[in-house]
């Protein structure tokens, strides 16, 4: 009897489910994805744009979901938030999703952190993508974290999202030999952003003792630029390139002060992506998960 009672711990051990039942904190953002693409779906053309990103989201955020918890179907689920049923509930709703996703990057995994960062902006930048979604607030402050520890796959990653702030740069200076008059003040804009951006780069990688990656002497686009559109689409995609180092930076870091200066950088460049986006006619306008490999 004694022997067998020795063997019920291990046994029972053995027998775990082996999936965390603890709640999720990735649910919430989970429901409120698949409730705002179901109302975003019945608002019919108006919330299209809106509906395809939000269920790109529940579906990244479901299948994360699924893959560290066991399904509970007999078990009552949180009671149902009710769609939103007009353009101003669902601007209320992506500031929401937002604000929750922001919060929720700093303290996650790695391998979570990163998709709810692309979540957060891809909210961000369906609120920039029109008036009647509120336009939304401007991303946080890129600044030198206070009291970060970059060496390795951090620095690595750093070091990325200089090389895409020099290559935003140039690309910026490039575009307004083509632009009209008219888009000088965003044009402006974008490049003190870069700059800005580029020197907090430089000054973290030189803090911990890292030479910074210089600019190169010029740059080759993805398709030549002659006119205002084309330079429009250029600049969008400096904007993506730049989103994409910054996630990157994200996926690679466990300092939650580093994580909120991507992020915010990562949401900056969202923003201003889907701006430049609209104005060439772009489809979509805004990219449902900024900074994620399609």
């Amino acid at each position: 009897m004694g022997a067998l009672a020795a063997l019920a711990v291990p046994l029972a051990s053995a027998c775990s489910p082996g999936f965390d039942e603890s709640p999720d904190p990735l649910g919430p953002l989970l429901r409120a994805a698949e409730t705002d693409a179901a109302g975003a779906k019945a608002l019919g053309a108006e919330g299209e744009a809106v509906a395809t990103a939000r269920t790109a989201h529940a579906a990244a955020l479901k299948t994360e979901v699924d893959r560290l918890n066991r399904p509970k179907p007999d078990q009552p689920g949180p009671a149902a938030t009710p769609p939103p049923s007009s353009l101003d509930g669902l601007k209320e709703r992506l500031a929401a999703a937002r604000e929750q996703a922001e919060g929720l990057v700093p303290t996650l995994p790695r391998y979570r952190a990163g998709m709810v960062a692309s979540v957060a902006a891809g909210c961000a930048a369906l609120q920039q993508s029109s008036e009647k979604l509120g336009r939304g607030d401007e991303a946080g402050a890129v600044e030198v974290p206070a009291g970060v520890q970059l060496g390795g796959e951090a620095a690595e990653a750093v070091q990325q999202a200089l090389a895409a702030e020099h290559a935003a740069i140039w690309v910026y200076g490039l575009v307004s030999a083509y632009l009209p008059a008219a888009f000088g003040g965003a044009v402006s804009r974008g490049t003190a952003e870069h700059v800005k951006r580029r020197d907090v780069c430089e000054r973290m990688l030189s803090a911990a003792g890292q030479t910074p990656t210089g600019p190169e002497a010029a740059y080759v686009p993805p398709r030549p630029v002659t006119e205002a559109n084309s330079a429009m689409e250029l600049v969008a995609t400096a904007e993506s390139d730049a989103s994409a180092a910054w996630l990157g930076v994200v996926d690679r870091t466990d300092d939650a002060a580093l994580r909120t200066t991507a992020l915010n950088a990562l949401i900056g460049s969202a923003r201003r992506g889907t701006a430049w986006r609209a104005e060439f006619g772009a489809k979509p306008v805004a990219i449902a998960m900024p900074g994620q490999s399609v």
